[in-house]
């Protein structure tokens, strides 16, 4: 069997070096993203495995059927860069890696948390040149402020309960009823109302159509006036340019961002020798209440291995005719 993983990195291949595949099967790594011009280094590949920022529309899910491919193993959980009717139409299996490790992304987003509660990466840059002062970086104790926490997947339960070994109020908001809330304790809110309390709102849904653009200008005005918004998501969950307005007039005082709507052209690549043509991003970074980081909240050992072994479990499942973790399109 021939696999190409697209969007392949040297930790990619150190992972899925380790993972126990079988000698039958051919790997074939390739830096590139998968796109309309890329897709032709996948003819003869049964299985192309692709990444979150790689293009899985329509055209090029038509050339890679007609190239041979029959599995698209995704190493995410997200699949919303999938057209998936298109995908069944040309009689494409998806299957993706629907949990990894957990505690890799809400661990990140409490770092970023911290880091920006206690200015870190402002106090990193003054000491390296020699500048102790303190003056800007005052903190709050975050014991007794209220966290929202909005998706209440494994990833957002994961933070809830290191939120609440802060001390935290905690507050959640899941379209499903969410069990077991009162070991935490938290307590499941309508959404309106833990945009207006929490201090802090971490964003841990999935894109959908109704999830979009969830954070907009209209919802970040309804924020407690300097709260904090930590996105280990997906980018587009909130306006990226309503945030501008929104930290210049003090109404948000911390922003946190893994992802980024615009993304797929910049994240994982290194553009330190080019201008940055992104005006949104650009003019966020100049913040210094922000933290921009290229989408890593995902890369730990334990996930990387953990990506790796469902990968080759769901083609191995594939293989024998009976796919796990099969993504479909809805009815």
């Amino acid at each position: 069997m021939r696999i190409i993983l697209f969007s392949s990195k040297p930790y990619d291949r150190d992972s899925f070096a380790t993972a126990d595949f079988p000698a039958s099967w051919h790997l074939q790594y390739q830096e590139a993203r998968l796109s309309l011009d890329s897709a032709a280094l996948a003819k003869g590949c049964e299985v192309v495995c692709a990444f979150i920022n790689d293009d899985l529309g329509a055209p090029v899910l038509e050339a890679l059927a007609q190239g041979g491919t029959r599995l698209i193993a995704l190493r995410s959980a997200g699949y919303n860069h999938v057209d998936l009717a298109a995908a069944e139409r040309l009689g494409l299996c998806v299957v993706h890696v629907p949990a990894y490790s957990p505690f890799a992304v809400a661990e990140h987003a409490a770092a970023l948390i911290l880091a920006l509660n206690r200015r870190l990466h402002r106090a990193f840059n003054r000491t390296r040149e020699g500048d102790f002062s303190l003056h800007g970086l005052t903190g709050f104790d975050l014991h007794g402020k209220t966290v929202g926490i909005i998706g209440a997947g494994k990833i957002g339960l994961a933070l809830a309960r290191i939120m609440a070994g802060f001390g935290c109020h905690l507050q959640v908001f899941d379209p499903y009823p969410v069990s077991d809330l009162e070991r935490l304790p938290a307590q499941q809110v309508p959404l309106e109302q833990l945009i207006r309390e929490s201090d802090i709102i971490s964003l841990h849904c999935p894109l959908t159509d109704s999830s979009y653009h969830l954070i907009d200008a209209e919802r970040l005005q309804h924020m407690k006036r300097g709260a904090m918004l930590i996105n280990t998501g997906r980018g587009a969950l909130i306006d990226t340019p309503a945030l501008i307005d929104a930290l210049k007039s003090g109404q948000l005082g911390y922003l946190g961002l893994d992802v980024y709507e615009e993304e797929a052209a910049l994240f994982f690549e290194d553009h330190s020798d080019l201008p940055l043509q992104d005006d949104v991003l650009a003019r966020l970074l100049t913040f210094p209440n922000v933290i921009v980081t290229a989408h890593q909240a995902f890369l730990t050992r334990e996930a990387l291995a953990a990506i790796a072994g469902t990968t080759r479990d769901n083609i191995d499942a594939w293989a024998a005719g009976s796919p796990v973790n099969r993504v479909q399109p809805r009815p």
